[in-house]
């Protein structure tokens, strides 16, 4: 007990403080401070912490629209088409209603749809265009809350009845047609002649216009009745493929043997990760790229941050030999410089965290507030697919982005401090 409070003793003789105590951050915070002799190290400091605060949050915005693009796209696109894709070997599906239903019973399928899919180039008296006809059973299409939620003009009631056809909301604006207006379809495999092949012309009534908010498929799709397109792109009372559509998307590989037992037939399957893999991997790698270069932003500003802590244990040499010299330790001067350094990362980050979720928050907003003022679509349904700015805020990238961009301004501040720590009392008022 003696020999500790002895130890105390000494100690406080020499002048020591407890690690990180009030004295050390009360000169930290001074040396913080703008003054008129130390205003050019201010500012680079300043700049620093806008470095810090502007890059975080750019991160954050950027990763968490990518993330929203992403999700947006997976949903509509495994939305619209089926997880799992049936297609015939052998023989045509003409048994396609026993082997649907037998697959739809399947625990984890919500349902098996089959369809007959073809090309056709869609024409009006004003424009024409390609598209992808599906010849779809009205139970099922009413089924597909993405096309069935989104009616915007006329009904799917009576789909099978009506004859008619369904079509995207962009395919109805190139082509100039509103529900009740005649679409002509176009196939090139029509019926055979003695001249050969003729093509197949017939015109539809719109019954109905969908707007899923994917451009691609509002520009593309064109539904009509199971029986009428069998009869258009002459099956023989055959389904070019049946669309499983699965409770989870992501555990489709579980279905497999299960779906191919159930369909007692010899068939082809593929999913929808094989069907998009290029797409979503191209997404994939565009969002690690953009990471690592907005990630370069904090790094710039992190070695502001070393810069700036360096002149100012230039400036702040006399101090330092003072210090020591009245008993101050090595670590209490690198103490106070990594307070100061890492106060400017720090709150750079915080602020940064907070600036990316306010406008990751109103992106969308944002978005709109500034194409009306500056007359642009900066976002174009044609090119991006999507008619709005989708954004997914994930917990734990931005969590890693918060302590990505705190580690490397702590790393910053210790060359800084350290140097400071090693400052010789003597040299440093001698030179000083």
């Amino acid at each position: 007990m003696a020999k500790a409070q002895s130890t105390k003793a000494q100690g406080a003789a020499s002048g020591a403080t407890r690690a990180f105590a009030a004295f050390e951050w009360l000169l930290a915070w001074r040396y913080l401070r703008a003054r008129r002799r130390e205003g050019f190290i201010s500012i680079i400091a300043g700049f620093s912490f806008a470095g810090v605060m502007l890059g975080v949050a750019t991160l954050i915005v950027v990763m968490s629209v990518m993330n929203g693009f992403r999700a947006e796209l997976l949903s509509k696109i495994i939305g619209v088409n089926g997880h799992i894709f049936i297609a015939p070997i052998d023989t045509p599906l003409r048994d396609f209603e026993e082997v649907s239903g037998r697959i739809a019973a399947l625990p984890g399928v919500v349902r098996a749809v089959p369809m007959v899919e073809g090309q056709a180039l869609a024409s009006s008296p004003y424009n024409a265009g390609g598209v992808l006809v599906r010849g779809i059973r009205e139970q099922d299409i009413s089924a597909i809350p993405f096309i069935a939620g989104t009616i915007r003009e006329g009904s799917l009631e009576g789909f099978n009845e009506k004859g008619g056809v369904a079509i995207g909301r962009r395919l109805s604006e190139q082509l100039s047609l509103r529900e009740g207006d005649t679409l002509t379809l176009v196939s090139p495999k029509g019926a055979a002649t003695p001249f050969g092949t003729a093509p197949r012309i017939k015109s539809y009534p719109i019954v109905a216009v969908f707007e899923i908010g994917m451009s691609e498929f509002d520009a593309a799709f064109v539904y009509m009745p199971l029986e009428e397109a069998q009869a258009y792109f002459n099956r023989d009372g055959d389904v070019t493929v049946i669309e499983v559509f699965a409770e989870n998307a992501d555990r489709v590989d579980e279905l497999r043997t299960a779906i191919d037992a159930a369909a007692g037939r010899q068939i082809m399957m593929t999913d929808w990760r094989q069907r998009n893999r290029t797409f979503f991997s191209a997404l994939e790698v565009e969002r690690n790229v953009m990471f690592l270069i907005l990630l370069m932003i904090v790094l710039v500003a992190a070695l502001n941050i070393i810069s700036g802590l360096i002149m100012l244990v230039k400036d702040k040499s006399a101090d330092i030999a003072i210090l020591r010299t009245m008993g101050a330790t090595r670590g209490t001067i690198m103490r106070v410089f990594l307070i100061t350094g890492a106060s400017i990362g720090v709150t750079g980050t915080l602020a940064g965290f907070l600036l990316g979720l306010l406008i990751t928050l109103n992106v969308e907003s944002i978005r709109a507030f500034l194409s009306s003022l500056s007359g642009t679509d900066l976002f174009s349904a044609e090119i991006y697919f999507l008619s709005r700015l989708p954004a997914v805020i994930e917990p734990g990238e931005v969590a890693t982005v918060v302590i990505t961009a705190m580690l490397l301004s702590l790393a910053a501040t210790i060359y800084p401090s350290w140097r400071a720590a090693r400052l010789d009392p003597v040299e440093a008022l001698r030179y000083g």
